[in-house]
């Protein structure tokens, strides 16, 4: 899926000078390392919209639920301008099947949360706003994952969103070929361990949707699946809830595994059970079984390889 999966993301963050004062913000891990195994499509919500470089700096005003968006010297209203341009820019974003959107941080435009709000005297009121193109875009493709750079600093909250982000982009391709209860089926298997991995609820009721599909209409049917399905991955995976699934896999290898290589299996599940050993440890030998004892099933678990390992995400949790 190299390049296939689409993830808008805020321009700075690729070093484009798009901010208010000329500058950018360049995250180097999210330009030249995730941009390798994904397309980046830059937005940046003011100059698209019609703003120069540079330009007076903005905030937002008001009420969390309403706010308008002016300049802080002169208090010059960008509200509507902004508004219309994002409602335009969303229909074209449409047509970009995106399959995530990295927003900058605590921006008036696109931060997705803690955003600081004034009030007319220019005094912070609390930090609780969304700025006005982030908010617009998360009512539009709520479905989505999205997340913001400073967030992405968490190395959980990393791993959570990258595993989404492909995992939306398998959905999208799926769509594209057609969707069929067959191949409906066979996506759902395919990850079936990653759901297990943060919900155990939602692997039982996503299993359900897809044994009965005759009790649902196809397109209901492929609504709520996804809506249910990334729900279900926006819930973060745990250890506990890890050493749930590794010994799950290991089940398959019961009667392949020689009695000191069981012991061996057992004791590194156990040291990260203790997170004395991060996650990739016991997932990498997992997968060496996987493919000395060709485990079919388990070669198409997603839950074994969510991402380019090259990501390194799971060196870290």
């Amino acid at each position: 899926m190299n390049n296939s999966v689409k993830v808008g993301i805020s321009a700075c963050l690729l070093g484009q000078k798009v901010r208010y004062d000329g500058g950018h913000k360049l995250d180097r891990y999210l330009r030249d390392l995730l941009g390798k195994y994904v397309r980046l499509i830059p937005v940046c919500p003011e100059v698209e919209s019609g703003m120069s470089i540079p330009r007076e700096a903005m905030h937002l005003v008001g009420d969390a639920k309403d706010p308008r968006l002016l300049t802080i010297t002169s208090g010059k209203d960008y509200t509507e301008v902004m508004r219309g341009w994002a409602g335009t820019k969303l229909k074209e974003l449409e047509e970009e099947k995106l399959s995530g959107f990295i927003f900058k941080s605590k921006s008036p435009s696109s931060g997705m949360e803690r955003v600081k709000l004034y009030n007319d005297k220019g005094r912070v009121v609390n930090n609780k706003g969304r700025g006005i193109f982030a908010d617009m875009f998360m009512q539009h493709f709520p479905l989505i994952p999205v997340e913001d750079d400073g967030r992405l600093n968490d190395p959980m909250l990393r791993e959570n969103f990258i595993a989404r982000i492909f995992v939306f982009g398998r959905w999208l391709e799926l769509l594209d070929q057609g969707l069929s209860a067959g191949r409906l089926v066979d996506f759902h298997t395919r990850h079936k361990l990653l759901v297990m991995s943060h919900s155990v609820e939602a692997y039982r009721e996503l299993g359900r949707m897809v044994a009965s599909p005759k009790d649902f209409n196809p397109d209901d049917l492929a609504r709520e699946y996804i809506t249910r399905l990334m729900s279900a991955l926006k819930l973060y995976s745990t250890v506990k809830k890890n050493v749930n699934v590794l010994q799950h896999v290991a089940g398959y290898f019961k009667k392949n595994l020689s009695r000191d290589e069981k012991e061996e299996l057992q004791e590194i599940i156990g040291s990260y059970a203790k997170s004395l050993v991060p996650l990739i440890v016991p997932v990498t030998l997992l997968n060496h079984y996987v493919r000395k004892y060709d485990q079919a099933y388990l070669k198409k678990q997603v839950y074994l390889n969510p991402h380019p390992a090259e990501l390194k995400l799971r060196n870290h949790v």
